[in-house]
């Protein structure tokens, strides 16, 4: 069973929601990255969406666009990321789903790339600029090497483009809670509730809320109504704040950061 599916059905025999933290790989640096990885296992996270830096997102607002700006001009490469996660599964069993863009799989060839993604323990990505129209053949491939390809619903998805979304996507769904890319948001849309009421009425699939999420209140009221809380922007800006210190410092800061938001999504506080 791949990691994703594990462990969403765990969850949902405990009653919990998952915690998502997302971060970029390879800002400040492929070291950190991991350690920070695996220092959100031991403090309760439940999967990693996992940024691949790229020159010309499609969905990331500036927090992020900055993180993958200082991961390429760091040199991260495609290849780092591989060997990293392969690195992390020595000790970790930890769910981890990229995030990626078309281009870079099609530049290393989609099948060969998401053969390489398996083989290193990545168990699934999200691909913003993959129209749903368009992902047939990566997904018949991703079932072949046991990786799942999570699809996303926004608030202005039509209910005949969501039906073809929900048969197609595979682990979870990633429902965006805003219109808009990514980043921080002082409030989150009066309609979530009803918006995945609605997702959930027309799949067993396990529904994601993201993008916009930037407290632990607002992770605490999308932990009541999603099966998972994806937190990007907030944990990136607070990575950025000791980027240029030590890397101890910064992975203890952040975890203590992301600590707050996991207690909350969970109802712990």
């Amino acid at each position: 069973m791949n990691r994703i599916d594990k462990k969403f059905q765990q969850l949902k025999e405990r009653g919990e929601t998952a915690f998502i933290p997302f971060i970029t790989a390879g800002d400040p640096s492929i070291e950190i990255t991991k350690s920070l990885i695996l220092d959100f296992e031991n403090r309760g996270a439940d999967l990693i969406e996992l940024g691949f830096p790229f020159s010309d997102p499609i969905a990331d607002g500036p927090v992020i666009q900055s993180s993958y700006f200082r991961a390429l001009e760091g040199g991260v490469k495609t290849d780092d990321i591989l060997e990293m996660v392969k690195g992390i599964r020595k000790t970790s069993e930890i769910p981890i789903v990229c995030m990626i863009s078309h281009s870079i799989l099609y530049k290393h060839g989609c099948g060969k790339f998401l053969e390489r993604a398996a083989d290193a323990g990545i168990d699934g990505a999200t691909i913003p600029d993959l129209p749903i129209e368009e992902a047939e053949s990566i997904i018949a491939i991703a079932n072949q090497v046991g990786f799942k390809v999570v699809c996303f619903i926004a608030p202005t998805t039509t209910d005949s483009r969501m039906k073809i979304i929900v048969e197609k996507s595979q682990g979870f769904l990633y429902y965006i809670s805003v219109v808009g890319i990514t980043g921080e948001r002082n409030t989150l849309s009066d309609d979530l509730a009803v918006n995945i009421k609605k997702i959930k009425s027309r799949t067993d699939l396990p529904v994601a809320l993201g993008f916009g999420i930037s407290t632990p209140e607002q992770a605490r009221v999308a932990g009541q109504i999603a099966d998972g809380v994806i937190v990007g922007s907030a944990i990136m800006r607070e990575i950025d704040k000791y980027a240029e210190g030590e890397g101890k410092l910064l992975v203890d800061s952040v975890g203590r950061f992301l600590g707050e938001f996991i207690e909350s999504s969970k109802g712990r506080i």
